[in-house]
């Protein structure tokens, strides 16, 4: 029995990936990370020229043009796109790079945990001169 083929010499390589762990979230946030980045375009695009526009304006007109719904809504849409792809960008290096079970799982919630916290932020700055 110990001179016996092993099993996996009749295998296609298929089969012999079969049963190697879950592969159920992996396409989800990669379609995520791709509408995100083409989400992003055209709102970093809109927000790059909106500066130029604002530039030398006063406080006051900032202010206004920041009050403006539209204006508002497409801040908040930035923020929250930009900020949830880069916690999944990063997420990506974390679980690539970092071998360490304790050390990734560690890492995992400080990455999500700032994003969070950075997104808050963020998100109550515009609320906070917009309303």
């Amino acid at each position: 029995m110990a001179n016996a083929p092993h099993i996996d010499v009749f295998r296609s390589p298929l089969g012999r990936a079969r049963g190697r762990g879950s592969a159920k979230h992996g396409v989800g946030e990669w379609l995520a990370t791709r509408i995100e980045a083409v989400a992003l375009v055209p709102l970093t695009i809109w927000f790059v020229f909106s500066v130029i526009h604002l530039a030398g304006a006063t406080h006051e007109q900032v202010v206004a043009w920041m009050q403006s719904p539209w204006v508002m809504a497409l801040m908040l849409a930035l923020i929250g796109t930009t900020f949830h792809h880069l916690q999944l960008g990063l997420q990506n290096v974390i679980e690539d790079y970092i071998h360490d079970d304790a050390v990734k799982w560690a890492v995992s919630i400080a990455n999500k945990a700032i994003c969070v916290l950075l997104a808050l932020a963020c998100i109550v700055s515009v609320l906070k001169i917009g309303l």
